[in-house]
């Protein structure tokens, strides 16, 4: 474990040895210095945590700090591993090639692996709240995980997700994207939970294809589709869900780090 400290927060790495997912999983906590009871402090996990390194994700939660524009948050960077497509799917339901065979197991990371870890390591036995985010295939599995257990969340952050995740080939003859996209299934047949809260962002410049050939990108339009469904099962778009669509964004980092801070913003204003 190795401490830093840089505008204001402290970084401590971990390698947390998993037996579900049989590999060292590399952890990033990066907690801000001045000290705070834990019962205020909300805990948010982020998948795709070696992308935080990238984009210096200590310097974007040092200026909301020293701004005031945010409440303490302990956010934890998930590294993600060389099977990322396996670890990071739908946990219930394989993509049509058989992918996320592991993210049954990646749950189970989290919960019975991570959490003990983290509440053993910093003595703290429950916080404010907890969320969870993540980029692109690690943003569908941050909304997989926050949605088949909604009690133990309150927000989630999908950037870029990979919402076009389907158990049918789009090539198929009876494709229906209204029933073939597992996670936009998954809302529909889910139950509605009245506390939960999601941050929605895609680029314009997120991707090319276009599916449904109906001139808007399929990012786009899988995150739309998913917002209404999750309207149609109760959630309010004004004050339930934020979506934020950057205009040249991309699918890559620096479009992640341009809307991070959107989403601390929205998520844990002061």
């Amino acid at each position: 474990m190795t401490n830093e400290r840089t505008t204001g927060i402290v970084i401590d790495d971990h390698i947390i040895k998993s037996k579900f997912l049989k590999r060292d999983v590399k952890v990033d906590c990066y907690l801000p210095t001045t000290a705070v009871q834990p019962s205020e402090v909300s805990l948010l996990l982020i998948n795709d945590g070696q992308d935080l390194v990238t984009m210096k994700f200590e310097n974007i939660l040092g200026s909301l700090y020293e701004t005031g524009s945010i409440t303490p948050l302990f956010c934890v960077g998930i590294h993600c591993s060389a099977d990322r497509k396996n670890e990071y799917g739908t946990a219930k339901i394989l993509d049509y090639k058989g992918r996320g065979a592991k993210a049954a197991l990646y749950s189970r990371f989290i919960f019975e692996e991570l959490l003990p870890f983290i509440r053993r390591s910093y003595e703290v036995m429950s916080f404010k709240e907890k969320s969870f985010a993540g980029f692109s295939l690690g943003g569908l599995s941050a909304l997989d995980i926050v949605w088949n257990n909604q009690a133990e969340f309150s927000k989630v952050g999908i950037f870029s997700g990979s919402l076009w995740w389907r158990d049918k080939d789009q090539d198929d003859a009876d494709f229906d994207e209204d029933k073939d996209r597992i996670m936009h299934r998954q809302i529909k047949d889910g139950t509605y939970a009245p506390w939960l809260k999601f941050f929605f962002e895609v680029g314009t410049q997120d991707e090319t294809a276009d599916r449904n050939n109906n001139g808007v990108i399929d990012a786009i339009d899988d995150t739309v589709s998913i917002i209404n469904d999750l309207a149609e099962k109760g959630y309010d778009k004004e004050n339930d869900i934020y979506f934020l669509e950057l205009k040249d964004g991309r699918h890559d980092v620096p479009t992640w780090a341009t809307a991070f801070p959107h989403f601390l913003r929205w998520a844990w204003q002061k």
